[in-house]
């Protein structure tokens, strides 16, 4: 399931990149809708990531008896969002990044746990905090290539961000910062262009966005400690009685009643694979720190040689 999930996700990324028009973008998302609705009844498409997600979902069946279900919803909030990266609109504000990186990356882990499978409010809590610092600081990875895309990802999309040229003429990128920050800092986009790294205000912005990313992991390390400490957690969940989010008598199934005699550190600790995104995203924000939040610094782009090493250690600790 964990493949398939991730096979899904990284096809839908690519969709801006590998079709030459919005309105083939648009066709592209709604194939998958249509392959996620068949998929879930069982006819699924002949196509190599719809049949795996398939098997998958037939395995899943078959070990924990028809207990566990994965939501069509959350697939569907997937597919939805990446409708926003088809044309590269810019976020108007820190909160739309926010609601893009929970509908993406905090929902992939959502559906990740559901194939464990745990219905927890306590680990969608930790996911939902660890996917939106991973979707803004993937955002923030991206900048420099939807900035400046290489010749063979220029499309003919028409967006805001740019202008294009039909026919595979040269297109120009977009910033994809918030707006309510890059006013603040005070950034021009032209200025982005045409001078890149040194544009003024550019690092105060990448700054500000990376901030609340790291926000969200320093959220997630005191809800661990809390819980370890025998405490709550410290502050609700705002996702909770949303539709996938119901626990306990709500949702009725018999894993999920298997599972109250879990404490809420037991399940976190059972579903800590899950939560291995917070390293990586950990690394390279601290990378990106090294060399003063200049996001067009080359190193940004490469892997992290610490990364397994810093991955065993948290698994193995269940710290992260």
């Amino acid at each position: 399931m964990y493949l398939a999930l991730r096979a899904l996700n990284v096809s839908l990324s690519m969709i801006p990149d590998t079709t030459s028009s919005y309105t083939i973008g648009l066709m592209r998302l709604q194939f998958w809708r249509d392959a996620v609705a068949k998929t879930l009844s069982g006819s699924p498409p002949k196509e190599p990531i719809a049949i795996l997600l398939a098997s998958a979902i037939s395995d899943l069946d078959a070990r924990t008896q028809g207990q566990a279900r994965i939501s069509k919803g959350w697939l569907n909030r997937m597919i939805n969002a990446r409708e926003q990266t088809l044309t590269n609109d810019p976020y108007p504000n820190i909160a739309a990044l926010e609601s893009y990186a929970e509908n993406t990356y905090s929902t992939l882990m959502y559906l990740t746990l559901s194939a464990i499978p745990m219905a927890s409010v306590t680990a969608d809590h930790v996911v939902s905090h660890i996917g939106k610092a991973a979707g803004i600081t993937a955002v923030l990875r991206g900048l420099p290539l939807v900035a400046f895309p290489s010749p063979q990802s220029q499309h003919s999309n028409q967006n805001q961000g740019g202008t294009s040229v039909m026919g595979g003429g040269a297109k120009q990128g977009a910033v994809m910062l918030p707006l309510d920050v890059m006013a603040q800092a005070r950034v021009k986009e032209e200025e982005v262009f045409r001078q890149g790294a040194e544009a003024p205000g550019l690092r105060d912005a990448v700054f500000t966005v990376a901030t609340r990313a790291n926000d969200h992991l320093i959220t997630v390390q005191q809800m661990l400690s809390n819980l370890r400490a025998g405490r709550d957690v410290g502050h609700e969940f705002e996702h909770e009685g949303e539709e996938g989010h119901q626990y306990g008598s709500e949702s009725g199934t018999d894993h999920s009643r298997n599972q109250r005699d879990e404490t809420p550190l037991d399940e976190v600790n059972r579903a800590f694979g899950v939560f291995m995104p917070a390293v990586a995203t950990r690394l390279w924000l601290n990378r990106l720190e090294s060399v003063d939040f200049d996001i067009f610094r080359p190193e940004l782009l490469g892997s992290e040689w610490k990364l397994p090493w810093k991955a065993y250690m948290a698994f193995t600790r269940k710290k992260l």
